[in-house]
């Protein structure tokens, strides 16, 4: 019992901090009965294919829909992340409801849940691929949502803009983004109740 109640602070800080989950971190994947990108030749612009594939998926499971721009893209030693920012302005009452839609999504495609944080403020869940590729939906400042996208240690590449249209404006060269300024009537509004959709 001493030991666990040495580990969860632990916990806490790598989620407080926004430590990614997985990615070039971990580059020893195998270790983890899964193999890296690197041992299966995939590069940097693969990987970054991927990881918006990814979040394509997340976001159309997640229902109704929500505007999202591109966030940056950054590459680490042997990695990349993707980032999306969702500009639907999501109610505290509405937030763990589109986690609990994400992480529904993911359950039903095999990922595996790896940390969940329920802070009041600035909930989030974290979900890794059995090829290695972790994902996150996170509340950060202002109440946005934002999306993310770690790759496994892949091989260093050049890796180009994400080819995926925003279904908002795309707010190309704006950084930092916009905090969220679209009104949704469900996932905006007050109350408790799941609206439309399979998550709840």
């Amino acid at each position: 019992m001493r030991r666990a109640k040495r580990v969860l602070p632990l916990v806490a800080v790598v989620l407080a901090l926004g430590v990614p989950l997985s990615g070039c971190g971990s580059e020893d994947g195998s270790a983890r009965g899964v193999s890296t990108g690197k041992e299966r030749g995939m590069d940097m612009q693969e990987a970054a294919e991927q990881s918006d594939a990814m979040l394509d998926a997340v976001l159309k499971g997640i229902d109704p829909d929500v505007q999202w721009a591109h966030g940056p893209t950054t590459t680490r030693a042997c990695g990349v992340t993707r980032r999306r920012a969702v500009m639907t302005v999501v109610s505290p009452e509405r937030r763990q409801t589109f986690l609990d839609r994400a992480e529904t999504f993911w359950r039903k495609n095999d990922y595996r849940i790896k940390a969940v944080n329920k802070d009041e403020k600035f909930p989030a869940v974290y979900a890794v691929t059995k090829s290695g590729f972790g994902v996150s939906v996170s509340f950060r400042g202002k109440g946005q949502a934002f999306l993310e996208a770690d790759s496994p240690c892949v091989k260093e590449s050049k890796v180009a803009a994400p080819t995926a249209e925003p279904n908002g404006p795309a707010y190309k060269d704006v950084y930092p983004l916009p905090r969220p300024n679209v009104r949704s009537e469900f996932w905006s509004g007050t109350g408790t109740g799941t609206g439309a959709g399979t998550g709840g």
